[in-house]
């Protein structure tokens, strides 16, 4: 079992920056870990993949990371310890979504309860 429990959404005018936390109840670079990850969901729309990372087992991190097309330059996502970030720049009002963190671990997956991200034109 794996509780995930993400903070740091709200509103924010387009252009500006916010940054989303998700505190994990294990290591996020646990070698049981696939990858832990953010996914967001509009109004209407199916969930999508925004960004991943791996820790490949180190405890130190660094391992590797993945975008959606739409993020890459914009987003950036990193972790330590058992919290996972994801650093937001440069939003648009087509990022407004409720988030979500995501562990896959064991190849299940696992998800906080989502946090709403406004940006108004």
């Amino acid at each position: 079992q794996v509780q995930l429990e993400e903070s740091g959404g709200g509103l924010v005018q387009a252009g500006g920056s916010l940054r989303l936390s998700c505190v994990a109840s294990r290591s996020i670079f646990s070698i049981s870990i696939n990858h832990m990850g953010w996914y967001r969901q509009a109004p209407g729309k199916q969930r999508e993949l925004v960004a991943t990372i791996t820790g490949g087992g180190s405890t130190t991190g660094g391992g590797s990371t993945t975008y959606a097309d739409s993020v890459k330059g914009r987003f950036t996502i990193s972790g330590e310890k058992n919290t996972v970030y994801l650093q937001m720049n440069s939003l648009k009002p087509e990022d407004t979504a409720v988030y979500y963190c995501n562990c896959r671990r064991y190849g299940y997956d696992y998800w906080g309860q989502g946090t709403q991200v406004t940006v108004s034109s």
